[in-house]
């Protein structure tokens, strides 16, 4: 019994604490506010804060006078017009993991996390604007709430929920995020024309690689930067998991199949 509790003691006391797992959580929720949607002015203004900028600085991000000098009001039309040419329009790098890996919408990524996010107990809640579940900011917002949850595991000494939470963390970041963040973020830094996008993408990449040295993941970078995706063969024609109707093509190609 002496040495189960020596083992015990060492793996607890190797957790993180609760305070840097809201710290990490943070982050996750400051990337997720410049990628699911137009940055807000009051998003913005939190970010221009003097205390936010001197911490931001201190991890080596550095913004132009093109956001730091521009009236809040202009700020915000000239990078909501900066996200729809980044993001949104055609030619654009959308933060979309299908898209990334499969130069598709939709595809394997998007049902994956789907089924993750309803094992966990979350569901995509509408906003401003209608968004894919493999999202990057949707992505990153269910990391911020499983940190968050964990730190709420430690702090009840809830050591069974705790480990789910770890593993579950980990798997994703392995399976998902890991995949194609780092790239990404490598990307958007060549091609935004705004410090704020320029800066926003190297604090991804830079928090993309701590975490992954922190999980002890490796996992290959499949997006590698590219500016074009080639289509991949379309593998996920519908979403399984939602009754297929006669009205469609595969629905009556399914017909004459269980005919």
């Amino acid at each position: 019994m002496q040495n189960q509790d020596a083992v015990l003691i060492e793996t607890v006391a190797g957790r993180p604490s609760p305070q840097e797992l809201r710290a990490r959580a943070s982050y996750c929720q400051l990337l997720a506010g410049a990628f699911i949607e137009e940055p807000g002015g009051a998003y913005l203004a939190a970010l221009r804060a003097p205390q936010a900028l001197a911490e931001l600085a201190e991890l080596g991000l550095h913004f132009d006078a093109d956001f730091t000098a521009a009236p809040l009001g202009e700020l915000e039309d000239v990078l909501a017009c900066e996200y729809a040419t980044l993001f949104a329009t055609s030619g654009g790098c959308p933060p979309v993991e299908s898209s990334r890996l499969t130069g598709r919408f939709q595809q394997e990524p998007f049902h994956e996390v789907k089924m993750i996010y309803q094992r966990c107990g979350f569901a995509l809640q509408p906003g401003k604007f209608a968004v894919f579940e493999d999202q990057l900011g949707v992505e990153l917002s269910f990391v911020a709430a499983l940190l968050e949850r964990l730190a709420e595991a430690l702090e009840d000494n809830d050591a069974a929920a705790a480990g789910r939470l770890e593993r579950e963390i980990k798997r994703f970041w392995a399976t998902h995020l890991g995949r194609w963040v780092r790239g990404y973020a490598m990307l958007l830094e060549r091609v935004t024309e705004h410090s704020f996008y320029r800066e926003i993408a190297r604090l991804l990449r830079d928090f993309a690689e701590s975490e992954l040295d922190l999980l002890k993941v490796r996992v290959d970078d499949v997006d590698g930067g590219r500016e074009v995706v080639p289509k991949s063969e379309i593998s996920v024609l519908f979403n399984p998991d939602e009754p297929v109707c006669g009205g469609c093509k595969h629905g009556q190609e399914q017909d004459r199949i269980l005919a």
